[in-house]
């Protein structure tokens, strides 16, 4: 790994300029500083992290990684960072999480721009988020789940919400559920998966392999599964989608084959966005805490920043909500 003196060495500068111009002192020229700065670009010095021999200043700033920012589940979520954060000063970058070394979550994390990061994202790796806690720096992973007392972790009871939406189906009558499902390598869509099986099993009602389909929380994914589900000519009496954007999909695949939903098939969703409320009909689904979530996660960040005693994680309950896509079966 690349020092200080090694950058010094490479814009031929002395060690003490070289540490001016990576803490933006202004005591150097802004030709000198550029030429600093290129050295240690050149040399990667700050890919993994801030050396210690150099001071680091606070930026103000929390940065948020999510692995889609134009997804409808994000809003509220990142309402409740931005809500928290400038109500105490900070700034708030989201951005998505690209998963390569170069990409600006990695250099967010390795490279502590920011005063804290809040992570919501699976394909930047354990180890990166792991070797910048344990240098101290405050990040929050969601739903997500890392055995490690640097972490701190807020998670939504994915499995509570599972069994509730499908413990509702089989209350209205629904001997015959089925689960379309999100990525497999997803943490929260195996919680719902459990949860569903869970319910089944305390119901005595079997579990159908083939009524599981697995898509990709995308609405199109949604939209194909239930296509899929709807050729094997075996139509189950109710669904559990495991969210609601792929549910919005199967209420489209669904009134292409004149399905009327609640009257021949009940659905459920999971996540509760806005849209869910606006389909027809008005879906059923999971409400899980979005804002409520995100502004744990900067108080955590705060808490951390602070030298405070921080609880390592937190669990929050779902609850159903109630609406129009679902029937009682006689």
């Amino acid at each position: 790994m690349a020092t200080i003196k090694d950058v010094a060495k490479r814009a031929g500068v002395a060690v003490s300029t070289a540490s001016y111009a990576l803490n933006n002192i202004n005591k150097i020229s802004p030709e000198t500083k550029k030429k600093v700065i290129e050295a240690a670009r050149e040399l990667n010095y700050l890919k993994n992290g801030i050396a210690s021999d150099l001071k680091r200043t606070n930026t103000n700033t929390i940065a948020l990684i999510l692995t889609d920012l134009s997804g409808p589940y994000y809003s509220e979520l990142i309402n409740g960072v931005q809500t928290v954060a400038m109500s105490n000063g900070y700034d708030l970058i989201a951005c998505n999480s690209m998963g390569d070394a170069q990409s600006t979550a990695v250099k967010f994390i390795r490279e502590k721009r920011v005063d804290g990061v809040i992570i919501l994202a699976h394909n930047i790796s354990d180890e990166t988020i792991l070797e910048s806690a344990r240098e101290g720096f405050p990040i929050v992973v969601l739903d997500r789940k890392l055995d490690d007392e640097h972490i701190l972790q807020v998670e939504v009871d994915n499995w509570q919400g599972g069994f509730i939406a499908t413990e509702h189906l089989i209350k209205q009558g629904h001997r015959k559920v089925a689960y379309i499902s999100g990525p497999n390598n997803s943490h929260d869509n195996d919680l719902r998966f459990n949860g569903y099986k869970a319910a089944l099993e305390k119901y005595d009602l079997p579990y159908i392999p083939k009524w599981k389909i697995s898509g990709d929380f995308t609405r199109e994914s949604g939209y194909k599964a239930t296509k899929m589900l709807i050729a094997q000519n075996d139509l189950p009496e109710g669904v559990f989608y495991a969210n609601d954007e792929m549910a919005i999909g199967g209420i489209q695949a669904f009134n292409e084959k004149g399905i009327e939903i609640p009257g021949d098939i009940s659905i459920v969703g999971f996540d509760d966005i806005q849209l869910s409320e606006f389909v027809s009909p008005p879906l059923t689904t999971i409400r899980q805490p979005k804002y409520e979530a995100g502004a744990l996660a900067v108080h955590l960040i705060f808490q951390k920043l602070s030298k405070e005693q921080v609880e390592p994680y937190y669990k929050l309950t779902t609850e159903l909500v109630e609406r129009k896509s679902v029937a009682i079966r006689k």
